[in-house]
């Protein structure tokens, strides 16, 4: 169907400091648009200065773009039946955790999404029904393992 490609880039110029563990995890993922976004390990999982707070984490990408998939199908599916949208904004969650065999991993990601209309809005059973629709239809969501809970607010 389609190919996505990223760049990911990282340089070092300090073997030494490398090969005792201390060196920089800030690296950039550059995007076929000409998007870059600077880049880190979380400082959760590795403390700065080798760490950036400022840089997105992988785990971070990884939520983001759950959110991003679930509200851009949720956009079209809301269009196509007739729903006028001014905004949408979800503050996604991800739960990074241990799992009995030993391996780290997010095991659940949590879609909080308020969404609002222009005129009246659809009830609560037509807004779940959208929610499913996009989320049974998102790419991402159907690549994945974790849990996906949408709590629309």
């Amino acid at each position: 169907m389609a190919q996505h490609d990223a760049t990911i880039a990282w340089s070092n110029d300090d073997p030494t400091e490398f090969l005792h563990g201390r060196y920089s995890r800030a690296h950039s993922w550059s995007f076929d648009g000409g998007a870059v976004v600077a880049a880190s390990s979380s400082p959760s999982v590795v403390r700065p200065p080798w760490s950036d707070p400022a840089g997105v984490d992988p785990e971070e990408a990884f939520v983001a773009s759950i959110a991003s998939c679930h509200m851009l199908w949720f956009l079209d599916l809301a269009r196509r039946a007739g729903h006028a949208l001014l905004s949408y904004e979800d503050e996604a969650q991800g739960t990074l955790e241990k799992c009995p065999d030993g391996k780290v991993r997010i095991t659940r990601v949590i879609l909080r999404p308020r969404v609002g209309f222009a005129g009246e809005a659809p009830d609560a059973t037509a807004l779940d029904a959208l929610h499913h629709a996009a989320h049974e239809a998102c790419f991402i969501a159907n690549s994945i393992t974790a849990e996906v809970v949408v709590e629309p607010r």
